[in-house]
């Protein structure tokens, strides 16, 4: 299920101006390097910043996403014809081999309904080489990441190429059982252009999430901490094993 805030092409074509801080890929990065991934899947690439990394270092990267306008901006990135972009979703795949998945950001969290996030599980399973291995994060429900999610918290004004600015921020629109609807506002200087965007996210408590990757075949590696967002995330390192189920 592709966000809202992704459907309109403008939020897409400055995303990357907006998080132009992207840390939060090094270890994803890092993990591909140690593990000598050949083949990766980077399910809910968005606009390819971690797959276009990923092939700068002549990996062969497969990169999905449920949103035409964000893959429309990946593929027309310098070196996007590097990667193979695939608009839709990771149960509609053609057959893969690949060493490492991965779902980065919000991705594991926007997948909100639960057999397309168990489909999307499956996915992942096969489309892993035996051992093979499939990284996400999620945040940690105990750390109520929504309640900082108003516009005092999150109001800033980004500069964009060529001129102009964006105002933008997150204000907190329900909290239903694990489910958390939130809306982003951006303001474009240059024409007074104003969107609106809703999202919700899913949050899964640990347990929850180690249980689901068993029932799809998964062993569970690891559970680590992101490293820039201590005490804030779950980071699952899933294997496929190298027995049939």
């Amino acid at each position: 299920m592709a966000d809202e805030s992704c459907t309109h092409p403008r939020p897409a074509a400055i995303y990357d101006v907006l998080e132009a801080d992207r840390s939060d890929l090094e270890p994803y990065v890092r993990l591909a390097e140690e593990l000598e991934a050949r083949q990766v899947l980077d399910i809910g690439c968005g606009t390819g910043v971690l797959a276009l990394l990923l092939a700068d270092r002549g990996i062969e990267v497969v990169g999905v996403d449920p949103d035409a306008a964000s893959v429309d901006v990946a593929r027309g990135k310098p070196g996007g014809e590097r990667v193979r972009w695939v608009h839709g979703d990771a149960g509609a795949l053609e057959p893969l081999r690949v060493d490492l998945v991965t779902m980065t950001a919000n991705v594991a969290q926007a997948i909100v309904e639960p057999q397309v996030w168990r489909t999307t599980l499956r996915a992942a399973y096969e489309a892993l080489r035996p051992g093979g291995i499939l990284v996400f994060e999620t945040r940690d429900p105990a750390r109520r990441a929504w309640e900082e999610w108003n516009r005092e918290a999150s109001y800033r004004v980004t500069e964009m190429p060529g001129g102009g600015a964006v105002e933008s921020w997150v204000q907190l629109l329900e909290v239903r059982g694990p489910l958390v609807t939130f809306r982003w506002t951006f303001e474009f200087t240059a024409d007074g252009q104003v969107l609106t965007t809703d999202s919700t996210l899913r949050f899964r408590e640990r347990r929850e999430v180690e249980a689901q990757l068993v029932a799809q075949g998964f062993v569970v590696d690891d559970v680590r901490d992101a490293p820039d967002r201590p005490g804030r995330e779950f980071v699952f390192l899933a294997r496929r094993p190298h027995s049939n189920r």
